[in-house]
Formats: structure tokens, C-alpha cells, sequence
């Protein structure tokens, strides 16, 4: 990675880069690195696995452009193994075979693909539980790898309820802002001041707020809720 992108990378993205699971979740800070990683796998399997085909979904056409805009910023590196033979705003293919595709998040747009070897799923947390549901079947045949990134998105949605209370067969990582070397405190101490706690909490410490306009707090609902009671039958 610091080959492609120009930075040495910090020790969580390199343990991701030499690993390589088959399902992470990252849960990561703003500005703490995941989309870089993120890109810089996606370019890894592109190039050392021909005719692979790497699907980036993003919550937004937004977010899908850039991030496939930090994939493009590694091309110097992979060109001097495999030639590009096609390239557009959301696809590139490489003369190996291999293709990197990146889509915002609509059921309309992505159903057609099928066999995909890594799935790069952007802002998780903001993806709908119904287009997640879609996805997935993408990585029935191929057995493909999953890679989910984002910051959270309040106490919902599948991101939270996989990272919550999913199976072991999740990778999670966690990195806050105080964990990452080029975010400083007076920025944080700043940030505390420009927009609150509430925001901090979420975009930089990675905690599972409630929203602000939620009549119930989230934690009051779960310890309401028992699987010891029989329900009622009429």
C-alpha cells in the first residue's frame, strides 16, 4: 500500500492487507484510513487473481465515485503488471481478466451481477437491509469474500445487528480517532465544539447512538424484550 497510495500503512491496515478475511466488518473513524484499504484490497485482488470480479457498492452515487476514485489512484502500481483494456467512471478491466465495478447502492442496479470474488460493501451502515439482502446471494457460487466499511449509523440497520450480536465468523475492526496517528486532539477538541458530542461520539469514537428524535432509547426496548415469556395466544 505504500507503494501504490504513498503512505506507510498503520498496523490494522496492514494485519487487513496480509490477512485478507473472508468477512470484516470495519468500524472506523472518518479520515482513519478504511476507504484506502478498502481500495487498495480491491486492487490487490484485481490484480493478482485473473478474470476476478470486485463489486463495490455505495450507499450513494456520492460515495460510490469516491471511492472508486482512490481504486483509480493506485493504477500507477497496477499497470506495471497488467495493461488496462478498459476503463470508464464506475468500471475498469485489466488485461488479466480482472474487473472492479463500483455502484451506488440501488436493488436495480446491481441484481445483474453474479460470481463476485469481493464484495466491497461502502458506508454499511447507511446500505439497506433490503439491498444487503440482495447482494448476498452474489457470493453464493463464487464463495467470495465480503468486506463491509463504514462509521455507524445509529442503533440499526444490518451493520449494527451483525456487529452487535453476529457469528464469530465476522472479523471486526474498530479503530477511533484517538487510535489514528494523523487525527490530533485539538482537531477532536475543535470538532466538540463546531458540532457536539453527539456527532463526535458517532463520526469519530464510533459509538452506536441513538438519534436525537428517538422516543425510546434503544438499550430500554432490548431489556424490555424477553424470550423467557410465552406469547399470548386468544
Amino acid at each position: 500500500m505504500s507503494d501504490s497510495y504513498g503512505i506507510t500503512p498503520d498496523t490494522w491496515q496492514a494485519n487487513l492487507l496480509r490477512n485478507q478475511p473472508d468477512n470484516t466488518l470495519l468500524l472506523c473513524s472518518r479520515q482513519s484510513g478504511k476507504s484506502t484499504v478498502s481500495a487498495a484490497l480491491s486492487l490487490y485482488r484485481a490484480t493478482f487473481y485473473r478474470k476476478s470480479l470486485v463489486l463495490i457498492i455505495s450507499a450513494s452515487l456520492r460515495q460510490a465515485e469516491e471511492l472508486f476514485r482512490k481504486v483509480k489512484s493506485g493504477l500507477s502500481h497496477v499497470t506495471s503488471l497488467h495493461k488496462i483494456v478498459r476503463e470508464n467512471q464506475s468500471m475498469l478491466e485489466l488485461s488479466n481478466g480482472s474487473r472492479i465495478i463500483s455502484l451506488p447502492g440501488r436493488e436495480d442496479t446491481v441484481r445483474s451481477y453474479s460470481s463476485v470474488d469481493l464484495l466491497v460493501i461502502d458506508e454499511a451502515a447507511q446500505v439497506s437491509d433490503a439491498l444487503y439482502a440482495t447482494i448476498r446471494p452474489m457470493l453464493a457460487i463464487s464463495q467470495g469474500k465480503l468486506l463491509a466499511l463504514t462509521t455507524p449509523f445509529g442503533k440499526r440497520g444490518w451493520f449494527f445487528k451483525t456487529w452487535t450480536f453476529g457469528s464469530p465468523k465476522w472479523v471486526k475492526v474498530k479503530v477511533t480517532a484517538d487510535e489514528c496517528s494523523r487525527i490530533s486532539q485539538e482537531f477532536i477538541d475543535q470538532e466538540l465544539k463546531e458540532v457536539g458530542e453527539w456527532w463526535v461520539k458517532q463520526e469519530y469514537y464510533c459509538e452506536f447512538v441513538d438519534t436525537e428524535n428517538q422516543l425510546f432509547e434503544f438499550d430500554l426496548i432490548e431489556g424490555a424484550v424477553s424470550n423467557e415469556i410465552s406469547a399470548l395466544v386468544l
